[in-house]
């Protein structure tokens, strides 16, 4: 039985470490959701000493519960059997809430909405889920009378480095006097980051090169790298786009120490070939000339 199909039912919990009251301020109905919350509790108590029977009973008689594939399972007993497989199969899961936000329809209905996460003990990576919950109020007690969850997608600032994905590939200057240049761009997990690895070859030896992260600055609302050179020195550069170039200007530490700048520009000249070149050098704050532009080529 699939973990994440689990999620979804364990949606009426808070965790320790979420906050209702920053999720929905303001708070129409303060009472019923501290009584909510307490449930909420309670669940997270029965859930992780494996009671089936007790987890059930937090549902309406006709209560249900849909996973992602779109499996339904309602009522008290076929819940309590459903539960009943899924802790023999995960001893000793732990869950956690991330709750975005519970909104009351009439004081005796309320929608939560929110992000599950399920821990196995062996230390594997949580299980996670979206999910909402209809939470209703009988005979004076909240009850979950439906509960569904949908695929979850992690956050990604992809949205803000969509314009170099031109540049994913790897690249290769010509010959020149037999020294080569050689970049390649690739997308981390989720596409959050863009990781790129550079070096320069001169007769086949390797002379320089280094590894460099791209991201989304939230911060500073700017695309940001970080860049760490083989010979020990490191940098940093903010990036800015001009149509099919990208500006960075960046700064960096060197291996004894000094202090470098540089503008460096990367240009897009078609689908096979970029041009970079790195101008307004200094290192402590003295001029250097700049890099003559290098064109590359891509490596198919």
């Amino acid at each position: 039985m699939r973990i994440c199909a689990t999620l979804l039912l364990a949606a009426a919990v808070l965790v320790v470490g979420t906050s209702v009251e920053a999720a929905q301020p303001p708070r129409p109905y303060p009472g019923e959701e501290a009584a909510i919350l307490k449930r909420a509790e309670a669940f997270v108590e029965a859930f992780h000493k494996g009671d089936a029977k007790a987890i059930a009973a937090f549902w309406t008689p006709d209560g249900d519960y849909t996973d992602i594939s779109g499996k339904r399972v309602a009522g008290h007993e076929t819940l309590e059997k459903w539960f009943a497989t899924f802790f023999a199969d995960n001893k000793g899961a732990k869950l956690r809430i991330d709750i975005e936000s519970l909104r009351f329809v009439t004081p005796e209905v309320a929608i939560e909405d929110g992000v599950t996460s399920v821990m196995v003990p062996d230390g594997g990576p949580p299980s996670r889920a979206k999910y909402t919950v209809v939470h209703v109020k009988k005979d004076g007690k909240w009850h979950l009378s439906s509960v569904r969850d949908t695929v979850y997608t992690p956050p990604s600032n992809h949205e803000h480095l969509k314009g170099l994905e031109a540049f994913v590939g790897s690249w290769a200057s010509d010959h020149d006097a037999g020294e080569v240049a050689r970049v390649s761009f690739g997308w981390t997990e989720n596409q959050n980051f863009m990781t790129s690895t550079f070096a320069t070859t001169f007769k086949n030896v390797t002379v320089g090169g280094g590894t460099q992260w791209i991201g989304w600055d939230p911060a500073n609302k700017a695309v940001r790298s970080w860049s760490f050179h083989a010979n020990g020195g490191f940098g940093e550069g903010i990036w800015s786009r001009q149509q099919n170039t990208w500006i960075i200007k960046t700064t960096a530490t060197l291996p004894d120490g000094k202090k470098a700048t540089a503008t460096d520009i990367f240009t897009l000249v078609d689908a096979d070939i970029i041009t970079f070149q790195a101008k307004e050098r200094t290192v402590d704050g003295k001029p250097l000339p700049d890099v003559k532009e290098v064109k590359l080529k891509r490596v198919k």
